[in-house]
């Protein structure tokens, strides 16, 4: 059985689709739009009010003191924890129920089986709201199916979760028609009747802001880059291999690692990590961002380096140095963890979540598996330049037609899933019943099977505390990780439109539908970067340079997220 971390890092909790088929075609907007939506409001449908004019919509930050992290949280990074969990030392965050007893009806998706509603974990978590939480768990590799037919209907739950990844098309407008403004709750001082939602950080509720108003709960995330150049510490380290500092260099390694005849290659796809070594403008939630490039503003795929990190990541595969298994289509619906962990290659990148996993996996069958992380080197060898992510990605809605009883009691389901780690509320919302669902030895909780597939996917999703890295069973990949963010984060910079939700006009929605199958077509040989220049120039005269126009007006009425 594998230990389980309690980690609360958002990375973690988006990693249920992080690294599979399902995420990359709905973060690449492959997903059908929804045919309608119905409802209205009076908020506007385009653009953003997450610039200087969100300042009287946002709640108040107000730190949260229960527990004090042993890494505390710098350049962006997460906060750690690194030590042995004492539950009788554990913290009382929500000190009384704020929940009235009503009925809340939950839309979520859910990876797995969901359990039977009235199992001990639900029946635990209720009691400690004070909240009959009744959830209508859905697939989650088919969930825009179904949130695009429930918010098309007039039979549409309390709360609906809603992924960054399945807001393509008309759902953003959806959202703004259906779902209720949480500001008369939460905006201002008003926050501080719920502490723990008070605590997560401005970014993360700036996200929230969808037809100007405060619209959604967040599930917050770090904003240094989540994707991690992995590479096989232990076979490094046996073999004598040094970490490159350069593209060159990364180069030369891979060739010298790859021997084909030996079922052993250097790395996978390794376009993400391309990107963030030329300093590719990205970290905005649309398949193509935008920033400001010498005073001009500027859409990624315009930019020299975009061409130049695709030209590096195409030379690894003609040179023969990844793996053949990334040939056979998007590295993003690789599942690599088997052939990493067989060592049939020694490289690849992907979400930070995957770091814990991947060791934890091995901690019965490799004593001598060991799993870290490289620095994103610049391409030329000096500093990189990378971009933030965005400060949430995930979010909870209220139906606008819930009463005020209703959106309280669902606010108190969130103040209790957003407690800090190293309290009672986090370790139920977490980790369920102590004996029911896990045990603890030597300061390490372990799940059960019950425990696995009780407490997943539920909760959790609802709101989350400030990014939290915490794996009691290997807290030296807590520190990696948190340290590895602490360093990256030094080079991390925001674009003009961080932390902006935007929606664009419709008549742009499918403008940038083919640019990722592209990207992936070029890497593999099979289309050549000219290919990419046409397409392009195709999109300016198709919209791409009326799209910017749109996009400078935005930030000439809005301001930046990031302005003083």
């Amino acid at each position: 059985m594998t230990p389980n971390a309690a980690s609360s890092s958002a990375p973690s909790r988006r990693s249920f689709l992080a690294s599979t088929a399902v995420a990359a075609a709905a973060v690449a907007g492959g997903m059908p739009l929804l045919a309608a939506c119905g409802g209205s409001d009076s908020g506007s449908r385009e653009g953003t009010t997450s610039g200087k004019n969100a300042k009287k919509l946002l709640p108040a930050y107000v730190a949260s003191n229960v527990v004090t992290p042993d890494i505390p949280s710098r350049h962006g990074s997460a906060a750690g924890f690194t030590g042995k969990l004492d539950l009788a030392g554990l913290k009382t965050s929500v000190p009384k129920k704020l929940g009235k007893g009503g009925k809340v009806t939950v839309m979520s998706p859910f990876w797995g089986s969901p359990p039977k509603g009235d199992n001990p974990y639900y029946t635990a978590m209720n009691d400690l709201i004070g909240v009959d939480v009744v959830w209508h768990n859905q697939d989650g590799n088919t969930y825009d199916q179904k949130l695009g037919a429930v918010l098309a209907s007039s039979d549409v739950p309390d709360v609906v979760v809603v992924p960054g990844w399945n807001m393509g098309g008309k759902i953003p407008s959806a959202i703004i028609g259906k779902f209720a403004d949480l500001g008369p709750y939460l905006s201002g001082d008003k926050v501080k009747e719920y502490p723990n939602l008070a605590a997560v950080p401005t970014d993360a509720w700036r996200r929230c802001i969808f037809g100007g108003k405060l619209r959604a709960l967040p599930m917050p995330s770090s904003y240094v880059a989540n994707i991690v150049p992995f590479y096989r510490k232990d076979i490094f380290d046996e073999e004598g291999y040094q970490l490159p500092t350069s593209a060159d260099e990364f180069m030369a390694l891979a060739k010298d690692i790859t021997n084909a005849r030996a079922k052993r290659w250097a790395c996978g796809d390794m376009k993400w990590t391309a990107f963030n070594a030329w300093g590719v403008i990205s970290g905005a939630e649309k398949p193509l961002s935008w920033d400001l490039v010498d005073g001009k503003l500027v859409n990624r795929v315009e930019t020299q380096v975009y061409l130049e990190a695709l030209e590096w990541a195409r030379k690894l595969f003609a040179a023969g140095v990844v793996h053949p298994d990334f040939k056979l289509g998007k590295s993003q619906a690789v599942d690599p963890s088997t052939k990493f962990a067989a060592g049939e290659f020694l490289i690849y990148n992907n979400d930070i979540s995957s770091w814990y996993g991947q060791q934890a996996s091995q901690a019965t069958q490799n004593k001598k598996f060991r799993i870290s992380g490289m620095d994103i080197f610049g391409h030329d060898g000096g500093d990189p330049t990378i971009y933030a992510t965005q400060p949430a990605n995930i979010f909870a809605f209220v139906n606008k037609g819930a009463s005020e009883s209703v959106v309280r009691d669902a606010l108190a389901v969130a103040n209790v899933t957003a407690a800090p780690y190293g309290t009672k509320e986090y370790m139920l919302t977490n980790y369920g019943v102590e004996g029911t669902h896990y045990t603890v030895k030597n300061g390490v909780p372990v799940k059960n099977d019950k425990g696995n597939q009780e407490v997943a996917n539920a909760y959790v999703m609802v709101a989350s505390p400030a990014p939290t890295i915490a794996h009691p069973d290997l807290p030296d990949i807590a520190r990696e990780q948190v340290e590895w963010q602490q360093r990256m984060g030094a080079f991390t910079r925001k674009s003009v439109f961080y932390g902006m939700q935007i929606t664009e006009p419709s008549r742009y929605t499918n403008l940038s539908n083919d640019f990722e199958q592209l990207e992936d077509d070029i890497v593999r040989g099979r289309k050549k970067v000219g290919d990419m220049q046409q397409a392009v120039a195709d999109w300016k005269s198709k919209g791409g340079d009326r799209l910017r126009d749109w996009y400078q007006k935005l930030l000439d009425d809005n301001g930046t997220a990031t302005a003083k």
